[in-house]
């Protein structure tokens, strides 16, 4: 099946930028669409951007939106999470997640969606 590996995780102040990555292997042609999402200590998983590669199509909740964009290197297999102007609250473990979607436009963001998941990246913003 597909395996992802995600990377770039780090620390940074408040306003700073960070990229993450997410490396897909195996059978990624069974894979229609790739997302992002990040669990808080004591919080619930949160979806934060997705791409549906079969067209190009992009997701992104609200508090990621005008601020991250998601994009992907087909050559390489991989899925890129650029985020800007961090804030204290985009703080946690980010993880990506593949899977065959139906409906990926009204569901992107719904975990259960998705099949296999990433070990995850860590993220810290400081104020």
């Amino acid at each position: 099946q597909v395996h992802l590996v995600e990377s770039g995780g780090g620390s940074v102040q408040s306003g700073g930028s960070l990229t993450l990555s997410c490396t897909a292997s195996g059978n990624t042609a069974s894979t229609n669409c790739m997302a992002w999402f990040r669990q808080a200590p004591g919080k619930e998983r949160e979806a934060v951007a997705a791409l549906y590669v079969t067209i190009g199509r992009s997701y992104y909740a609200d508090s990621a939106k005008g601020r991250f964009t998601v994009s992907q290197d087909k050559a390489k297999y991989t899925m890129t999470l650029q985020m800007n102007n961090l804030r204290p609250e985009d703080a946690g473990r980010y993880y990506c997640g593949g899977g065959d979607l139906v409906q990926p436009a009204s569901h992107w963001a719904v975990m259960s969606q998705y099949t296999t998941w990433g070990q995850g990246t860590q993220v810290t913003v400081s104020s």
